[in-house]
């Protein structure tokens, strides 16, 4: 078959010597391509255009399967995150801890230091009172004496004029201090104040009481000084 030429044409129809021209851009393929088609051609006929193989477009290049993964899963390879894997976190973490004991450690030092100082300010307190009742106590322990020899004046009707004054100023001072006289007669009698000199009877009394005060009692507060030195009477039978 030769064209108007007389030269001989190929099988594609393209003069014998000379290259297929080349497709124009934007041009689709030859019509008479075997391999390709429009895609209503392949669904019509599947053998007419590429067929994809399914299964291997899931397939890595190696053949092996793909294996599904949960991203919530972790991995042995995974790197941890958060602070706990930065060492910087670490040493940060241990220093907060350390600081914490301690910070506890002088709390219960503080607390037991309190607590001594509380203790040992009762003490002092409680030792200074009792030193001040001691002296009070000895001081006024030396003057009984002197307040006897004035209560016997008064008896006999002795304390007049200056000496008087005296004696009344004395036992404004003494009474100052805590000092009380006790004992007097008709007075239930009681061991823990009244030393008894002789025991009677009577029956003009129903318990033991005091019938003759020898010597007056006197106490600072709840502490006897002296005992009262009495008589007592009882009930008879």
């Amino acid at each position: 078959m030769t064209s108007s030429d007389d030269r001989p044409l190929d099988d594609v129809g393209t003069p014998a010597g000379e290259q297929p021209a080349a497709p124009r851009p934007g041009a689709g393929p030859p019509a008479d391509d075997p391999t390709t088609g429009s895609p209503a051609d392949w669904a019509a006929d599947p053998a007419a255009g590429p067929v994809a193989d399914a299964e291997g477009l899931d397939q890595p290049a190696t053949g092996d399967p793909v294996e599904s993964r949960d991203p919530s899963e972790a991995q042995p390879g995974d790197q941890p995150d958060g602070p706990s894997g930065d060492p910087s976190d670490l040493a940060a973490s241990d220093e907060l801890v350390l600081a914490q004991t301690a910070l506890a450690e002088r709390t219960l030092d503080l607390q037991r230091l309190q607590a001594e100082f509380l203790n040992y300010k009762r003490r002092v307190e409680r030792d200074r009172d009792l030193v001040r009742e001691n002296a009070v106590f000895t001081v006024l322990s030396g003057l009984l004496p002197v307040l006897d020899d004035i209560d016997r004046a008064r008896e006999h009707g002795e304390v007049e004029g200056g000496f008087k004054a005296v004696a009344d100023s004395l036992d404004r001072t003494v009474s100052g201090l805590g000092l009380t006289k006790f004992g007097a007669k008709g007075d239930e009698f009681d061991p823990t104040l009244h030393e008894a000199l002789m025991h009677g009877s009577s029956p003009e009394v129903d318990t033991t009481r005091v019938d003759v005060v020898a010597q007056a009692g006197y106490r600072i507060g709840e502490r006897v000084v002296r005992a009262a030195k009495v008589t007592v009477l009882g009930p008879e039978g």
